[in-house]
């Protein structure tokens, strides 16, 4: 299954051009089957909306602000990394977010998030149907406005929670839904699309064809869009993304981000923080089961060790015995290749999803690369334009 997955993967972000140069035999044969799956996919995309419309399916409506941070493809976007931005700024301003997610994969994501926000205000629903989920943690908790005052005095609020001179709210101010632009069925305030810089639409099909989970046309229902991992492209490939986004939709303002190394944790002892210069030098071994491997690898790329190895997983892959076989033979031959002991780095998620599955890489060590999520400075938007973004987006919901 994990085999078919990377050849499916392979195909949806390979140009028709490139087809005869790249794809295997066993891949050119997938693609009448997968092209018939994505055309019954493309006819049912509609209906489903149209349903909803009409009425006909109930959509759900929660009575506080709901943010929705999502996609157009499939994985690697940075949706998590966005979400508990989101959520750390408004708990900071003493809110309390209630983040909804699935729960998907072994529910690293979540896993990560519960983690990253231990001792906040934060709460974080799991479930496949975040209307329930959200119901059962607002008859719990209960609800409050945000600041009635206007984004000057939430602002204020942030500045005296840092400094410990305001006390936080256990009620739910806002909720923000993790991977939520295709979960219809609840209605949201402001729709946030997370768009990969490295590899934005793939093949530009539908899936299973292509990595589109619908057409760039539906763009137009997006109150902003984030261009991530834009330090790692060309000015010249941000302007190109940023241009197909505004034929769709001129009006959107765009942001761009990217995930920021911070430090290394042990991840047979996650209190130890290692810096980034520790792995100067060193022979690494990257291991992940994410949506964006090469983004992951580029960034270690950049720290400088001796010499960088990968082996990549599909997203949320769940390590099996023989996985970690493969991993251990892989750690040998680089041992015996460099003559030097290689260290295994993973993703917060790939740790999260199963921690216990890396203690049988001993005596290889494992660490973790921990990151954050950066708005990057870009055509007079900030950090703080995009704060100030959002605010106007809750106000104009009539709910702060």
């Amino acid at each position: 299954m994990e085999k078919l997955r990377k050849m499916v993967n392979q195909i949806a972000y390979t140009p028709p051009q490139d087809r005869l140069r790249t794809l295997s035999t066993l891949q050119f044969s997938l693609i009448p089957l997968l092209s018939l799956a994505s055309t019954l996919y493309g006819f049912a995309l509609p209906l489903r909306h149209r349903l909803y419309h009409l009425g006909l399916l109930h959509k759900d409506r929660l009575p506080v602000p709901v943010i929705s941070v999502g996609n157009l493809t499939w994985g690697g976007n940075g949706k998590t990394p966005m979400v508990e931005f989101l959520a750390v700024w408004l708990a900071a301003a003493g809110s309390s977010p209630l983040i909804l997610t699935r729960g998907y994969g072994g529910a690293d994501e979540a896993k990560m998030l519960q983690r990253h926000l231990a001792g906040t205000p934060v709460k974080i629903g799991v479930g496949a149907n975040r209307a329930n989920t959200a119901a059962c943690f607002l008859k719990r908790y209960g609800h409050i406005s945000l600041c009635k005052h206007g984004y000057s005095d939430f602002e204020k609020h942030f500045s005296d929670n840092k400094q410990g001179n305001c006390s936080y709210s256990d009620q739910i101010g806002v909720a923000i839904l993790d991977d939520g632009m295709q979960h219809i069925s609840l209605w949201r305030d402001i729709e946030i699309v997370m768009v990969n810089a490295m590899i934005p639409w793939g093949n530009h099909q539908l899936i299973p064809l292509g990595p589109l989970r619908e057409p760039l046309t539906t763009l137009t229902r997006a109150d902003i869009v984030v261009i991530h991992h834009a330090d790692m492209v060309s000015k010249k490939d941000v302007e190109a993304i940023a241009s197909e986004v505004r034929k769709v939709k001129n009006s959107l303002p765009i942001f761009l981000s990217r995930l920021t190394p911070l430090y290394f944790l042990k991840a047979g002892n996650m209190s130890c923080k290692l810096a980034l210069m520790d792995i100067h030098s060193t022979l690494v071994l990257c291991v992940s089961a994410i949506g964006s491997a090469d983004s992951f690898v580029e960034r270690m790329k950049k720290l400088e060790p001796a010499y960088v190895d990968r082996l990549d997983f599909s997203d949320h892959h769940l390590f099996q015995a023989k996985d970690i076989d493969m991993i251990r033979l892989r750690l040998r031959n680089l041992q015996s290749e460099f003559a030097m002991k290689p260290v295994v780095v993973v993703t917060e998620k790939d740790y999260d999803r199963a921690p216990e599955v890396l203690t049988y890489l001993d005596p290889y060590e494992v660490l973790v690369l921990c990151s954050s999520l950066q708005i990057l400075p870009h055509n007079g938007n900030t950090e703080e334009s995009f704060k100030k973004c959002l605010w106007q987006h809750l106000e104009v919901s009539n709910k702060v």
